[in-house]
């Protein structure tokens, strides 16, 4: 008897619920949470420097997207200097590569999209105590940079 009448309320609980969630998520969420982060800073006094942060720098995020855009644009490249009669280099793409086009775009920005992913989470981490692990993502996209435009010089000679 005891256990109809707890559902009997609980059914009268959700109908009496406002219809609209208030958990829908959308730009103004995001554009929100990023302004108005609430981890920014230290958590208590003893923190020297906090680790993790709802928060980080604009940078970073410049950083994260412009090597995803280069990994796709160097993914691209490679295929048309392939067609060109170009070598994959890299043993393990040159044998995803064999599995099909699709399967070796979906690698590349996978491995790519996860390593971004682990810098940006652990971008103020400190490797052997001294280098941020944040330098690594100006590294790599430096490297993209040079990589990309390496592929589009050797694309404009061979056309």
């Amino acid at each position: 008897m005891e256990l109809q009448e707890t559902m009997e309320q609980a059914e009268l609980f959700n109908e009496c619920r406002d219809l609209a969630d208030r958990r829908d998520f959308d730009w103004r969420t995001v554009v929100y949470g990023f302004i108005r982060s609430r981890r920014r800073g230290h958590r208590r006094q003893s923190e020297v420097e906090p680790l993790f942060t709802d928060w980080h720098h604009p940078w970073l995020f410049f950083l994260a997207t412009g090597t995803m855009l280069l990994s796709g644009m160097d993914a691209f490249f490679t295929l048309r200097l392939i067609e060109q009669g170009a070598v994959e280099v890299n043993p393990f793409m040159a044998m995803v590569m064999g599995h099909s086009i699709a399967v070796f775009a979906t690698t590349k920005m996978l491995l790519t999209g996860f390593g971004i992913l682990a810098l940006v989470f652990m971008a103020r981490a400190r490797v052997f105590h001294r280098v941020r692990t944040g330098i690594f993502l100006t590294v790599f996209f430096s490297f993209y940079c040079c990589l990309v435009c390496y592929e589009f010089l050797l694309l404009i000679r061979i056309s």
